[in-house]
């Protein structure tokens, strides 16, 4: 069973803990946090070994799932990709490009696997129609949440849009040409809301709306594609299939029927498929354990992880136009 260590024990860190205490692929082996009177409280709580030191931390474990405030994510995964660990880390995957690309670089020097915490991927109802949505051409969401002053040192793209960047990226394989986007501080130094549309080389076109400062929370996307609209409820945990295929010469009394100005007709028809139950935070960090296993490629990789940060920097660089 492989040993698992976490940096960091805020509100997510104890999460994190909590579940791999749980998990049947990783033996927890503690924690570290670097603020004491935290640390205590923490280890107290959740009964579990509290580490005096990172270093301390990565000597005896084989995973180090990195749950650092965003700033540190960088020191933390060269320190433990050093040593030869595998790293676990919440998105986004670090403060800068230049520090991506240099973790990339490095876990492949050392020979170790990372995993970005993009945790949409792992969401039941994303992961029920993901192989559904085939080549989409419009693309719209909106991630909406009530006010929270954690999150607000970072603008509303790499709190909140960063992980429909994510998704939308892991659909449309094709690259970005033209990035439009408009943000507003309303409360923090930086953008609370945004705008944005990303328009990709096969005619792809995204519209992404997030907001921090709203009423009510939202997670909604919305893909359509030939014969075919997708709509995924991240928050709601539910999806809708709606697809169009050949009328049939005799429809039946409940056949829904469409026909355009050239007579031609189109049945539509639901595809909803089941959604599981699950826990997408669990799923995963015990998707990694498997890959690390298996020696599989990560659901998440650390390029996909930079591939949404370099995204969001393109629309935070708009912003400033």
């Amino acid at each position: 069973m492989l040993k698992i260590g976490v940096l960091g024990a805020g509100h997510l860190g104890k999460i994190h803990i909590r579940l791999l205490m749980q998990s049947e692929k990783y033996e927890f082996v503690g924690f570290y946090d670097p603020i004491k009177e935290n640390a205590e409280k923490v280890a107290s709580e959740l009964n579990c070994r509290s580490f005096e030191s990172i270093d301390a931390l990565i000597q005896e474990v084989d995973v180090v799932d990195i749950v650092t405030p965003t700033l540190s994510h960088y020191d933390c995964a060269v320190q433990a990709i050093k040593a030869k660990k595998h790293i676990f880390l919440e998105k986004p995957i670090a403060n800068t490009l230049e520090e991506a690309n240099h973790i990339i670089e490095l876990a492949k020097e050392y020979g170790v696997k990372g995993q970005v915490g993009h945790i949409e991927r792992f969401n039941p109802a994303f992961k029920a129609v993901k192989d559904k949505i085939n080549q989409p051409m419009f693309i719209e969401t909106h991630r909406l949440a009530e006010f929270n002053p954690r999150g607000t040192d970072v603008p509303v793209v790499l709190d909140l849009m960063i992980h429909d960047i994510d998704a939308i990226l892991s659909v449309v394989k094709s690259p970005i040409v033209n990035v439009h986007s408009n943000g507003t501080s309303v409360i923090s130094d930086s953008p609370d809301i945004a705008n944005v549309r990303l328009e990709f080389e096969n005619g792809c076109v995204a519209n992404i709306t997030s907001s921090r400062i709203s009423l009510k929370n939202m997670r909604k996307s919305r893909f359509f594609q030939k014969d075919a609209y997708i709509s995924v409820d991240y928050l709601e945990k539910t999806c809708e299939v709606v697809k169009m295929k050949e009328a049939p010469e005799t429809p039946g009394d409940f056949d829904l029927i469409l026909q355009n100005a050239e007579g031609v007709r189109k049945q539509i028809y639901f595809d909803n498929p089941t959604v599981p139950a699950n826990n997408a935070l669990l799923d995963e960090l015990e998707s990694f354990a498997d890959a690390i296993y298996n020696d599989t490629t990560p659901v998440v990789t650390l390029q996909d992880g930079t591939n949404a940060l370099k995204v969001a920097y393109q629309i935070i660089d708009c912003f400033k136009k």
